[in-house]
């Protein structure tokens, strides 16, 4: 599969990278996925065939990236550049076992938020103050550009943690919506060329460095309600998610949850989540943010 990932230098600015093993080739002419997906659309090209050809001839060691100990950081692996909330995050609650029997006629989905919340790998998952809990939920993501004639594009599929509070619709079903109005991540690498089928990985939680909890995960349309296609066709049904230029992030549904076993994340656990064919893990620290009001004036 083809993979890229998005990083960004204080002095160079934002890059896109193709991964070969464990090196990273800086691309030339656009500085991010987004803008190779609207040439893409604009020439008519598949995408991976726009990239083989613009290699800047710059080579970064993907270990030492990856490990942090550059001056490059990752950036979410596709975002809106320009403009946030023109990014749709979004999510389908897919488990076979989340629909409480017969399985509704369209993919229940929730929204996220906008490109504000989204977090690269190696940037911390915030617990807000208002929070009840806070947990991993380790999926794939679809990623999307509506091009100029209001038609989606799936660009590729891409590790993703769906972080949400599952303590509070336990506490009332009623706030669901508001738990799931979390900040995620997604990353690092972003696999063009990848099929929603039968996908394999791991999913670990690690306290003061040493792992604390880990379970095998599987996801694709062997294991969950939906195939991709009733996915998209009933997301992109609604008008308002075919504007031009936008960006949807949609996570497609997981089932595997450290919450579901008992572990309560606490400051400082790092959650590391590993699918096969996705590349390196995507890793994120957790935090808690400090008690804080947040209050309307009238004007």
């Amino acid at each position: 599969m083809t993979r890229l990932v998005q990083i960004i230098h204080p002095d160079y600015g934002r890059r896109v990278a193709l991964v070969n093993g464990d090196a990273l080739h800086l691309l030339s002419t656009y500085r991010t996925v987004y803008d190779f997906a609207t040439a893409a659309i604009d020439t008519g090209q598949k995408l991976r065939d726009l990239l083989s050809t613009d290699l800047s001839g710059i080579v970064l060691d993907y270990h030492e990236v990856y490990a942090l100990r550059s001056a490059w950081r990752f950036l979410p692996s596709f975002d809106h550049p320009a403009h946030t909330a023109c990014c749709l995050v979004s999510g389908c609650a897919n488990a076979p076992g989340a629909n409480n029997g017969a399985a509704p006629a369209a993919p229940p989905w929730f929204t996220k938020g906008n490109g504000m919340h989204l977090r690269a790998h190696g940037e911390p998952l915030m617990i807000p103050s208002f929070a009840a809990g806070g947990a991993e939920e380790a999926e794939l993501a679809a990623v999307y550009l509506i091009g100029p004639d209001g038609v989606p594009r799936r660009v590729g599929l891409t590790p993703g943690n769906e972080f949400a509070d599952p303590v509070m619709p336990v506490q009332d079903a009623r706030l669901l919506s508001r738990a799931k109005l979390r900040n995620c991540s997604i990353g690092p690498e972003l696999a063009l060329d990848a099929e929603f089928q039968d996908v394999a990985g791991l999913v670990a939680i690690e306290r003061s460095g040493a792992p604390i909890w880990s379970k095998e995960i599987r996801t694709g349309e062997k294991h969950t309600a939906f195939r991709l296609e009733q996915i998209e066709q009933h997301h992109f049904e609604f008008e308002p998610h075919r504007i031009p230029g936008d960006v949807h992030i949609h996570f497609l549904g997981g089932s595997v949850s450290s919450y579901g076993d008992g572990v309560v994340l606490n400051q400082g656990d790092e959650v590391a989540i590993q699918s096969e064919g996705f590349g390196r893990p995507l890793r994120n620290k957790i935090e808690r943010e400090p008690a804080a009001r947040h209050s309307a004036e009238s004007l």
